[in-house]
């Protein structure tokens, strides 16, 4: 069989370190296609995979986002040809319908389940998406994660309406795709951030409103004011532990709280008492399904939305994309060429 590199995450003497490998090429089964990596991009999710060498396998291939071409299929398959442009799902089992926790198990990059930090990859026909037309390699693999994250928060669970308030917390690919395509259908979008330049250029694509929360800790009250003292209807939580008792506060009576980010870490334990007497709903977000990704494509391709990329790195350069990402500089996502 031919080799092939691929980047793994192997245990060193103090965790994991990023390690580049000549790998087999193995076979494919019936229902697989094999995809020449284009692009692929970094999650915040990717750091904690790489600070827990416990909890993954060692030898792991990181990164759950990819777009590619197809470059050969498995003897069933009817869908997909040679040459078609496609992306995986992160849950490539989660195709459609109600989660199951065995997907868990199963997401790409993560736990025991190979990802797509490689030249090639394998992916069930199942699990793919086409890429829109008008979207880069790039672009189209800045959505698998944050994206889907995004639609599913708002679009699926949320079931945003043009005449609604948004609050997203930051400027990361969750927090901007939110932004873009709350924007996109008419919705008021508030962000916060602690860079003044960040949030200019939050404003530069669409945001109605923003907040910088270093210099005003107190962001929810200025979010009750900024909605006339009714609060937001939907917002992005990304903080975690840090930031959940004043989205509690900001919400709007009947509106929706997405529980996506650990940011400042794990086990945020705010005083849920307050939703109850505002009937509102804090939704748990963990990412969508591939019917989940379809859909958000199409939505993206009618508004012509492109996600911002604050960075590509060569394919040999991954552990600066690694560095990049850790800084929390960035503004939008950070890709990675294929070879």
């Amino acid at each position: 069989m031919a080799l092939h590199q691929q980047y793994a995450l192997v245990r060193g003497k103090t965790g994991f370190n990023l390690d580049l490998q000549s790998k087999e090429l193995r076979a494919l089964r019936p229902h697989e296609i094999r995809m020449k990596v284009k692009a692929a991009s970094l999650n915040y999710r990717d750091l904690l995979t790489f600070d827990d060498p416990d909890g993954n396998k060692d030898g792991l291939v990181p990164l759950s986002d990819a777009a590619g071409e197809i470059v050969e299929i498995g003897s069933g398959v009817r869908n997909w040809k040679i040459g078609d442009r496609v992306s995986p799902g992160f849950f490539p089992a989660w195709t459609d319908g109600a989660f199951s926790q065995s997907h868990l198990s199963n997401a790409l990059g993560g736990g025991q389940t190979d990802g797509v930090l490689s030249e090639y990859a394998i992916a069930d026909e199942a699990a793919l998406v086409a890429i829109p037309d008008y979207l880069g390699f790039h672009e189209a693999a800045a959505l698998p994660c944050a994206g889907v994250t995004a639609w599913h928060a708002l679009f699926e669970r949320g079931k945003i309406q043009p005449e609604h308030t948004v609050l997203v917390q930051g400027t990361g690919g969750v927090a901007l795709l939110g932004l873009q395509m709350a924007s996109a259908i008419g919705a008021r979008v508030i962000v916060t951030s602690s860079s003044d330049e960040k949030l200019a250029r939050a404003r530069a694509l669409g945001a109605w409103q923003t907040i910088n929360y270093k210099s005003q800790p107190d962001w929810d009250q200025i979010a009750v004011e900024l909605t006339d003292g009714r609060g937001v209807d939907h917002i992005l939580e990304l903080g975690g532990p840090s930031s959940y008792d004043r989205s509690i506060a900001a919400i709007a009576p009947g509106g929706q709280i997405a529980q996506i980010g650990v940011l400042s870490g794990f086990g945020a334990r705010p005083d849920m008492t307050p939703l109850q007497f505002k009937n509102a709903a804090v939704n748990g977000i963990c990412v969508g399904s591939v019917a989940h990704y379809a859909n958000l494509n199409r939505f993206l391709q009618k508004h012509g939305i492109h996600p911002v990329i604050d960075a590509e790195f060569a394919f040999d350069d991954a552990g600066a994309a690694y560095e990049l990402l850790r800084s929390a500089s960035h503004f939008g996502k950070i890709t990675i060429s294929g070879m």
